[in-house]
């Protein structure tokens, strides 16, 4: 009989294409994918660190497939995983430790130790990984739209951050390699694809040849069957007027963008280590709107920034109104150990001191 195999995924479009990945990888030894609701004999959950909230979403998932299946097989592994290794083994409901390098091997580690030969816990330092781990050409997708991960790891260090310690440093992947698996994925039917990493927008910096994002979409565009080249969340360094120009004559881009802001404060933009300034961000909206009269911006936002004040937060909500966004997900800051951010003055929550009884 088949051992059947079970995935959560936490997180963003690159742990979505990582568990796709890992799922083909299971299905070309003979394994059977099942609903995560369902009886697995192995479960794995591909975490999520960005935030606290996806920290405890990550335990809780963790903790919940016991009571599916007593004796099944419970494998962490990814951001949380990388970041937080000893606290996961202390959870006695989970088997199996693996950071965000291990997934490519995910299939062959969990055989070495149901054999006996593979510890419950490996976990590498990404921080000395130099180059792109390439799963290989992954058509698997559930969806009509395939998600292309291009990219790993970042280098911003933006102050409030984990993911750098969870990826490691920017890795960019071949041109060639992604090309082929968008030509493979399109001969599945595939119409659309979505081009992301972890700062997509840093792709090629780090390859010898003299190549950057807007090189890799001119490679792609050529792909007759696809139709539809969406992608993932950009910085708005990245539009420029030369990036716009060649961008604008790539048809199948679709025009929904989405501009990580993080803040409308230039004060609180700075202590972010975001790199970039409203005027700035305001720039790239406009050359954005010029060349795509219909465009759709969508941002992210952080709220109760340490140190923000009640003059910083009316600055965002001024500067947001101003901007005119599509969609805009709001969160409060979540605070990560390790990073600067950490360590810095708490946030005003502007409460109103209670009045004395007189």
């Amino acid at each position: 009989m088949k051992q059947t195999v079970a995935f959560c995924t936490l997180g963003c479009k690159v742990n979505q294409y990582e568990t796709n990945a890992m799922i083909e990888k299971f299905l070309q030894k003979g394994y059977e994918i099942k609903e995560f609701n369902e009886k697995a004999d192995i479960y794995i959950i591909n975490t999520c660190t960005v935030t606290n909230m996806a920290d405890r979403k990550s335990r809780q998932m963790l903790r919940r497939v016991k009571e599916l299946n007593p004796e099944a097989l419970v494998v962490a592994c990814g951001c949380y995983a990388q970041v937080a290794k000893d606290e996961l083994s202390k959870i006695e409901e989970i088997d199996l430790v693996y950071g965000t390098n291990e997934k490519n091997k995910i299939v062959e580690y969990i055989e070495e130790f149901e054999k006996g030969e593979s510890p419950k816990q490996i976990v590498t330092d990404v921080m000395y990984q130099n180059e792109f781990l390439d799963f290989g050409t992954t058509d698997y997708t559930e969806k009509t739209r395939a998600v292309i991960k291009v990219q790993d790891g970042c280098d911003r260090f933006c102050s409030y951050c984990i993911i750098p310690y969870a990826r490691g440093h920017i890795r960019s992947r071949s041109v060639q390699s992604v090309v082929k698996e968008v030509e493979e994925i399109a001969k599945k039917g595939i119409k659309e694809v979505v081009i992301t990493g972890i700062h997509v927008a840093s792709y090629g910096k780090d390859l010898k040849e003299n190549i950057t994002l807007i090189d890799l979409l001119e490679a792609i565009h050529p792909i007759k069957e696809i139709k539809r080249i969406r992608l993932g969340s950009l910085e708005p360094t990245l539009i420029t007027e030369e990036f716009i120009e060649r961008l604008k004559k790539l048809e199948k881009i679709c025009d929904h963008f989405h501009l990580s802001l993080q803040s409308g404060c230039d004060a609180t933009l700075k202590r972010m280590n975001r790199r970039y300034t409203t005027e700035e961000f305001k720039q790239a909206v406009n050359l954005l709107r010029k060349a795509y009269p219909q465009v759709s911006l969508t941002t992210d936002i952080i709220v109760g920034f340490p140190g923000e004040t009640k003059e910083e937060f009316e600055e965002t909500y001024s500067f947001l109104k101003e901007i005119k966004f599509y969609q805009m997900h709001i969160f409060k800051y979540s605070q990560r150990k390790g990073t600067k951010a950490a360590v810095m003055r708490k946030p005003n929550r502007w409460k109103n001191k209670r009045r004395k009884k007189q």
